[in-house]
């Protein structure tokens, strides 16, 4: 989180990517195959089983030298344990992330790369302040990456018996990686969960969608502004972005609405909500098209509202965090030349504490809202909505201290 004017990345504040940090127990959102999930016992026992799978698969011994010294990091564990910026509000978490520092920097680098950007959309329909706000959150356009040894957080993560699935190929295309000659063992530094590069992408996915955007015959997702451009761009274009299509725009909602259709995987065709009394953030007209939207209402019915339209699942193939994909959608929305949205007035929600008693009251009362950690994540969000309408309440999905209070 940064503070102008100097940049920090997101990454290293909470000890990975933003992409990962709500993505680990589901796998890569590329979707990867799956692989040995031994875990646990003597390290030196089980790496020298993943040496022997690396030689099975064809990788060569100067790459599968590169595990010998490696030893468990117990700063890479402590990290995975521990992602509380996610219980923050979406105001709080945006107005950190998109400050001005990564407006400013990020139209500069819309201006100075704008070749590699239009080719970057020509080639895949991803709007160049699309790629750029990613650029900007992952890693401050590249000026802090992570300093973790790779092998050894990914060798960590593996042999922890957590994830094993996930990290354990990512273990073996970090060595491919080696074998392909795009990065040396120097260069295999990043975030703790194994992420390379400026826009932060694990090993699999390095190896899957790295594209050569300079020509110069590699593909340089830490030092190469061209590469970085060209690769995001592709692996958007293949989470499934609509070219010509928006993704994200704020929007006025009136005093009354069905607030339980608010809700960002429930989408009606534009003029639904047009009909509603829902209207542009300057109190324009929307168009009355089929254009599917969801309305989006990250802090209730009293704060900052959106339209979020089918380029929108983009991001939340990227991370599953709700605040954080708002938050990426609504910077490149910004860096597009949006105008500062109107926080409106939301309701006071809870902090980590409140949110962990709700969760376990919404629990006990026979709701699903996944582990009691004091994040409002998706179930939570569905949890509130479903107890707000037994109660009679607007049921917008925020939790608010009068809620709590009605449940306890």
């Amino acid at each position: 989180m940064t503070k102008p004017p100097r940049p920090r990345c997101f990454a290293r504040c909470v000890g990975g990517s933003l992409r990962l940090s709500l993505l680990l127990i589901a796998g890569s959102a590329a979707g990867q195959t799956s692989a040995p999930a031994d875990c646990g016992g003597d390290f030196a026992s089980w790496l020298d089983a993943v040496r022997s799978e690396a030689q099975a698969a064809g990788i060569g011994p100067d790459s599968i030298a590169a595990l010998d010294g490696l030893a468990p990091n117990a700063s890479v564990l402590a990290h995975d344990r521990a992602q509380a910026v996610f219980t923050q509000d979406w105001l709080t978490f945006a107005g950190r992330m998109v400050n001005d520092y990564r407006l400013r920097v990020g139209r500069e680098k819309l201006t100075a790369h704008a070749d590699s950007f239009a080719a970057a959309e020509r080639d895949t329909g991803v709007p160049g302040a699309v790629i750029a706000a990613f650029w900007g959150l992952e890693t401050d356009y590249g000026a802090v990456q992570g300093d973790f040894d790779t092998l050894t957080a990914l060798a960590t993560l593996a042999h922890d018996c957590r994830r094993p699935a996930l990290f354990r190929p990512q273990l073996q295309d970090a060595l491919r990686l080696l074998d392909s000659g795009w990065l040396r063992r120097a260069d295999l530094k990043g975030a703790w969960a194994g992420e390379l590069g400026q826009v932060q992408l694990l090993p699999s996915d390095y190896l899957r969608f790295g594209t050569d955007g300079d020509g110069d015959g590699r593909v340089a997702l830490k030092t190469s502004p061209a590469d970085v451009i060209a690769t995001a761009a592709r692996y958007l274009s293949h989470l499934g972005w609509r070219a010509g299509e928006p993704w994200l725009a704020a929007v006025r909602v009136p005093a009354e609405l069905p607030w339980a259709e608010a809700d960002v995987y429930q989408r009606h065709p534009r003029a639904h909500w047009a009909a509603l009394g829902v209207t542009a953030a300057d109190g324009a007209a929307l168009p009355a098209d089929y254009l599917p939207a969801a309305l989006l209402l990250p802090m209730g019915r009293t704060g900052p509202a959106f339209l979020a339209y089918p380029n929108f699942d983009v991001y939340l193939a990227w991370n599953q965090s709700l605040t954080y994909c708002t938050t990426a959608a609504y910077f490149a929305t910004r860096l597009a030349g949006a105008p500062k949205i109107d926080p409106g007035r939301p309701e006071p929600g809870l902090d980590g504490a409140a949110m962990r008693e709700l969760q376990a009251a919404l629990a006990a009362r026979g709701h699903d809202v996944g582990a009691i950690d004091g994040i409002l994540g998706e179930r939570t969000r569905a949890a509130v909505r479903a107890e707000q309408q037994q109660l009679g309440l607007p049921a917008d999905a925020w939790p608010t201290p009068a809620l709590l209070a009605r449940l306890r």
